[in-house]
């Protein structure tokens, strides 16, 4: 039976009265568009109704009311919800400007798992979470302040953004800025663990207190002596990284119990170490529970020399650490195994072991058959690609982030003698569709890195000091892309084609200008550059040679039509040589610009497509905790769209490298890439795109994700979702 309700905007008020069926709830009706309507069409908007019925019958009834915005800023600073110094560095006229800015935009979400999302995930609640305190326009307001710093114009920019889905800081960002009992707004975090225990104490610690504080945390094990390696000289006494890895795996589980969004935890392992199959078996789902890491993700450091021995067939030798580090003088991690491979064959004093180069990507196959681990590093694609000075040795959890790092020195009492240089990466994400669709590309670009740069500025994380040390260095930051799959299909463009190749690649092309451009302006405005610039391809100029050397337009038609019906200009090499001259005379502020993350959680809010993956359904089907299965459609998706909608499994893994290869030659970190293959693949398909990847230049690979066949005789009927 149905009923007149009225449709609710995030505010409260009234605006249309629609017919809803009563007996329905929000979550039938979102679970409706997973299934094909009478006439054998798409039901998509029964996802709209199911938004508003989630208004009215949850989100309205479980929001405190607050009569004006003065009694509800005084409510939530008295009550220690909201930090009184972010609202003290504003007028209240202002903020109240800015509050009327926000609702002025008539914000709503595009699908049901947007508000969802929102209101589970990043609202505001009453300490015993019965209640929101805030609404979607609350939190963008209350990030733009944070960010801004006092920075009125700034503060205005940012609301306009966020409001209108051009720009979304991840999580971390906008889920804590403004609020009293929070975490860090930082992203990711990376440490090195050097060959002594000292080390190896600090990073269980750092890790803790990083995880705690709602950060993704990266460890690398390159540098940590092998199984049966010698102490004090006495052989066949250490124990290995497995030990380590279990320490690493119950401090994370530990520090996951203590409260709001928590971070992973992730290790990373040289190829060529002599405990690499030990550390691979560890995903195994039969492993030994000796040896089984259950919630740490993986990632295996890949050389060129590597590939170059399983494509010839031949036995790759693994080197001992230990032994390394006391014939050169610096740890395993700062080697370049391709370079010094046969002189360390040749060389007796360092002990080493041979598997088949061939058995290896063998095993790393079979095991991303069974759990998409391990991640794979590239280390010399990634090296070549690296503008700042320093051996790049390890990646982050969801494998973007690369950076140098810097050993520490410890005293007995585990502090520091020597303070190295660990890395922390805040990252946010551009929406593509958004960004063309707004009225300053370079603007939005620039506003973009400015917020990233604040969030870098306020960071400073006293529990880990090398991190610390390592953030006030170098202002990293993460600028990423999202939404790409979205937008090609909403301009009738295939993923993967001539033209969504071409405007990959011009749209990166693009970025990397302004975002540049915006980190020079900031180096200008504070007299100051990032630590070690002096010694980067930015100084010697060396880095934009590729741009000013030849021409970078579009090479077809409908690209060039795109970026001209959008009102981008796109920049000549005459812009290059300018922004080379500025750069060169006055630095840039950040030492790392973009970094392209998987954008889980934003890209539903923002109704993008993940990052610049392909979508792994027309009709994603997730499961979220209490409510059971929620599903989202692709953003644009249409019955005139649909069949620009292919997803990952038909795309096929060449492709979305060949996606990837375009973006990764203007993007100064990584791109966290995953692969999708059908059910039919084998680990040989797996290696295959493994070796055209590292061909194409592309840095890292995240995970792999095999198709899962549904049993016969399991197909529902008029199922979307139902590719079987």
């Amino acid at each position: 039976m149905a009923n007149a309700t009225s449709e609710l905007n995030n505010d409260g008020n009234s605006l249309k009265t629609v017919s809803v069926d009563s007996s329905l709830t929000y979550q039938d009706l979102n679970a409706m568009i997973n299934l094909w309507g009478a006439d054998q069409k798409l039901q998509l908007e029964k996802d709209k109704l199911a938004v508003r019925k989630y208004f009215l019958e949850h989100v309205n009834q479980n929001t405190v009311f607050f009569h004006s915005l003065k009694e509800r800023l005084d409510y939530l600073v008295e009550n220690e919800y909201y930090e009184k110094e972010v609202l003290d560095q504003y007028s209240f006229e202002f903020i109240e400007k800015l509050e009327k800015l926000a609702y002025s935009k008539k914000f709503r979400f595009d699908a049901f798992m947007g508000a969802y999302k929102f209101y589970t995930g990043y609202a505001l609640k009453t300490f015993d979470g019965s209640r929101y305190l805030e609404r979607f326009e609350d939190r963008v307001v209350m990030v733009a302040l944070a960010l801004a710093q006092g920075n009125e114009d700034m503060a205005t920019h940012l609301v306009e953004e966020m409001i209108s889905g051009r720009f979304q800081p991840a999580t971390p960002t906008f889920l804590n800025c403004g609020k009293k009992q929070r975490g860090e707004f930082v992203s990711c975090f990376l440490l090195r663990l050097e060959d002594n225990m000292e080390s190896i104490a600090r990073g269980i610690n750092s890790a803790l207190q990083l995880s705690k504080r709602g950060g993704g945390v990266a460890l690398m094990l390159t540098n940590i002596r092998e199984y049966g390696a010698p102490i004090k000289k006495i052989e066949g006494q250490s124990s290995g990284i497995i030990p380590v890895m279990k320490l690493l795996e119950d401090s994370f589980s530990y520090a996951n119990q203590l409260g709001a969004r928590q971070g992973a935890g992730a290790v990373y392992l040289n190829a060529h170490h002599p405990d690499i199959m030990r550390f691979l078996d560890t995903k195994r789902e039969n492993a030994d529970e000796k040896i089984r890491i259950k919630t740490l993700s993986i990632g295996v450091v890949i050389p060129d020399i590597t590939l170059h021995l399983a494509k010839n067939g031949e036995d790759m030798y693994l080197f001992s650490p230990y032994d390394v580090e006391r014939v050169y003088g610096k740890p395993f991690s700062e080697i370049s195994v391709t370079e010094k491979y046969y002189e360390m064959v040749d060389d007796p004093r360092i002990r080493k072991s041979k598997i088949k180069a061939r058995e290896l990507f063998e095993r790393i196959a079979e095991l991303q058959f069974e759990s998409g681990y391990p991640y794979v590093m590239y280390e010399d694609n990634v090296n070549r690609a690296n503008p700042i000075e320093g051996r790049i040795n390890m990646s982050n959890l969801c494998s973007e982030i690369l950076q140098v790092n810097e050993p520490s020195k410890y005293h007995a009492d585990l502090s520091y003698d020597i303070v190295g240089k660990d890395i922390s990466c805040n990252l946010g994400s551009m929406n593509i569709a958004a960004t063309m669709d707004g009225p300053d590309f370079g603007a939005s670009v620039e506003t973009a890195i400015r917020a990233l740069t604040a969030v870098s500025d306020m960071s400073d994380i006293e529990s880990v000091p090398s991190i610390a040390d390592g953030n006030a260095k170098s202002h990293a930051i993460g600028l990423g892309q999202m939404n790409l799959h979205g937008y090609l299909a909403r301009e009738h463009i295939h993923y993967g084609s001539e033209e969504g190749l071409d405007f990959t690649n011009m749209y990166f092309y693009a970025i990397v200008y302004h975002a540049i451009r915006a980190s020079n302006k900031i180096s200008i405005e504070r007299s100051q550059k990032f630590y070690n610039f002096e010694k980067s391809k930015y100084a010697s100029g060396e880095f934009f040679d590729k741009y000013t050397d030849k021409v970078w337009e579009p090479k077809t038609q409908r690209v060039r039509d795109l970026f001209a019906k959008a009102n981008i200009q796109l920049p000549t090499q005459d812009d290059w040589r300018e922004l080379k001259r500025s750069v060169m005379a006055h630095g840039i502020y950040n030492q790392n610009l973009q970094a392209v993350p998987p954008t889980g959680s934003i890209s539903y809010i923002n109704n993008s497509t993940s990052s610049i993956h392909p979508i792994a359904s027309r009709i994603e089907v997730r499961k979220e905790g209490k409510v059971g299965r929620v599903y989202y459609p692709a953003p644009f998706l249409s019955e005139s769209t649909w069949d620009y909608y292919e997803d990952a499994y038909e795309v096929g893994p060449e492709k979305i490298i060949d996606t990837y290869a375009e973006a990764t030659q203007h993007v100064d970190q990584g791109l966290s890439l995953t692969l999708f293959f059908k059910d039919t693949a084998t680990t040989r398909d797996i290696n295959r795109a493994q070796i055209y990847a590292w061909r194409k230049g592309i840095k890292t690979i995240y995970y792999i994700r095999i198709r899962q066949a549904a049993l016969e005789g399991t197909e529902v009927e008029n199922c979307v979702s139902c590719m079987l």
